[in-house]
């Protein structure tokens, strides 16, 4: 029996290189497809597609892998951008990542991909799946420290079904020393850790060309002046560097840290006592479910509310505010809960879903 046509989003790095060459390996009929979806400035110096692009259409050849190129870009401005910059707006700490996987890589991509006769997409995630009873399940990838199962918790039923994760069972060691095998030319291509398409890029001078914000006080709790912020958007809750009102300089001073943004008032509150920056409850809005939605609340579980966090107790319930909400109480409490970030669910290895904390 013939394995079925996939199409692989290739993107110039290693991970997805690899991804590819291990599909061919294997039998799969494979083409690989780079995303273009972000418009650079032509002497941008942080957004590297035209170089992602070169090495992906390398790779390609270098495999005699059919390759082509698509554009997202407008589809990326409209459905993640803009919300992300609203989000900002309203000052809060989206993660774009999340929804791009959701919305372009797994949805918009999925579909072209279909559009080109294949039956599935795959991409270089480290993240694994597994079917149990008519039921596609998120697992963890083997390599905890790359696990991208964080990213991936929007994914639904239909497309988790059409996606392949090569490398959920490798390590990222391992996958180099494959791609040095293979002769691959981004063996050893430093991984990229900006925001997906945009690059690692100073966040707040590329924020400012976009949003419209308006400078204020940094005051402590009490209310007191301690210097001016640039705008509140460009801060996020636990933030220590980049506050120019001075940092531990003596054994007197403690370092400062955001505690709270005022929009009523454009001000940005700031705390020396870390210990006011726990919680041990949030409630979590936008719920997405990569299976079917608990039919019985509370819910044991762990959550993590950022990437790389390790696993943390917690039970779900249904929030009081509102049905469609969770209230999540966490048996330790948790350091900087942060309003727009995403909050990932799990059960062991299995990622249930996830959401967006709004407190």
């Amino acid at each position: 029996m013939s394995k079925p046509q996939v199409i692989v989003g290739v993107s110039g790095g290693v991970d997805s290189a690899v991804a590819l060459a291990l599909l061919k390996q294997q039998g799969y009929s494979v083409e690989g497809v780079f995303m273009t979806n972000w418009h650079a400035e032509p002497d941008d110096r942080y957004c590297t597609w035209r170089q992602d692009l070169a090495d992906a259409q390398a790779v390609c050849k270098h495999l005699n892998v059919p390759f082509r190129q698509v554009d997202f870009a407008d589809h990326y401005w409209n459905d993640v951008f803009q919300d992300c910059l609203r989000q900002l707006a309203l000052g809060n700490t989206p993660n774009p990542d999340v929804f791009c996987n959701s919305v372009i890589k797994f949805e918009l991509f999925r579909h072209y991909a279909k559009e080109l006769g294949a039956e599935m997409i795959a991409t270089g995630h480290y993240a694994r799946k597994t079917c149990y009873r008519g039921t596609y399940r998120l697992l963890k990838a083997k390599d905890d420290l790359k696990d991208q199962s964080y990213f991936l918790q929007r994914l639904n039923q239909t497309q988790l079904k059409d996606a392949l994760f090569p490398l959920g069972n490798l390590t990222k060691n391992v996958v180099r020393q494959k791609a040095r095998e293979l002769g691959l030319t981004v063996s050893d291509k430093p991984d990229s850790t900006g925001i997906c398409f945009i690059g690692e890029r100073k966040f707040r001078e590329f924020l400012q060309h976009y949003l419209l914000t308006r400078p204020g006080e940094i005051v402590n709790q009490e209310g007191q002046v301690l210097g001016q912020h640039q705008g509140v958007s460009f801060y996020t809750i636990g933030q220590r560097k980049g506050l120019g009102i001075g940092g531990k300089r003596d054994k007197l001073e403690a370092p400062w840290y955001v505690l709270k943004k005022d929009l009523t008032s454009n001000r940005l509150v700031v705390t020396q006592d870390p210990a006011t920056l726990l919680k041990n409850e949030l409630v979590a809005s936008d719920i997405s479910w990569i299976g079917k939605a608990p039919k019985d609340f509370p819910v044991k579980c762990q959550a993590k509310i950022r990437y790389r966090q390790a696993d943390q107790e917690c039970i779900l319930l249904k929030a009081d505010s509102h049905p469609e909400q969770l209230l999540v109480k966490f048996k330790n409490d948790q350091r900087a809960v942060t309003p727009g970030q995403a909050i990932a669910f799990y059960q062991g290895e299995c990622c249930l879903g996830g959401g967006t904390i709004i407190y």
